[in-house]
């Protein structure tokens, strides 16, 4: 658990620094839009939409986001990034320290939306 999280985290961190942006924005730019906004993409598919209305909704409140929060979007990464570590936080109460909590929650349970919706795409 310990590699694959370091691996993820290192990753994140060489985006950032590629990106000129910190570990914190990349890390909440990757898992609160990207990751999202891939799978409202291929579910729309899935239901036969050309443009998913969850995707307009998901590009939507990130436009919000980025004009609101404008100027100071690295300290509103930072504020979600913290409460993003409270909630694998949580976890601790079945036993799951951060890294655990991280790994299945963060990549895990993920990689196994993208195996459904790809065989789901790919069966029809």
């Amino acid at each position: 658990m310990k590699l694959l999280f370091d691996i993820v985290a290192r990753g994140l961190y060489m985006i950032g620094r590629f990106l000129n942006l910190t570990y914190n924005e990349v890390n909440i730019i990757v898992y609160y839009l990207l990751v999202p906004l891939s799978w409202t993409l291929m579910a729309g598919k899935l239901i036969g939409l050309s443009v998913p209305s969850l995707t307009l909704v998901l590009i939507g409140v990130w436009t919000f986001i980025a004009v609101a929060k404008r100027g100071r979007f690295r300290q509103w990464c930072d504020v979600a990034f913290v409460k993003s570590q409270d909630f694998l936080l949580r976890f601790r109460r079945i036993g799951w320290n951060y890294v655990v909590s991280s790994v299945i929650i963060c990549v895990v349970v993920p990689l196994l939306v993208y195996v459904a919706l790809i065989w789901a795409l790919l069966a029809s």
